[in-house]
């Protein structure tokens, strides 16, 4: 499994999408603010997720 790297876009938890900021040795930190639907979700604005749980949607033009 291939590793996001910061300014991916990662889908997790069935549908929930962010950018990552800042890569981990066990997991990323993801900016949640990206998707249309923040505020109404009551999220936080990062969240932390474990490699193993998300997949990369679009890879950073960096």
């Amino acid at each position: 499994m291939k590793k996001a790297e910061v300014g991916n876009i990662i889908e997790f938890r069935g549908g929930l999408k962010g950018i990552v900021e800042k890569v981990n040795e066990n997991s990323v930190i993801v900016d949640l603010t990206l998707m249309d639907n923040y505020r109404d979700l009551e999220l936080d604005q990062r969240t932390v997720v474990n490699h193993k749980n998300y997949k990369i949607v679009k890879e950073s033009a960096y």
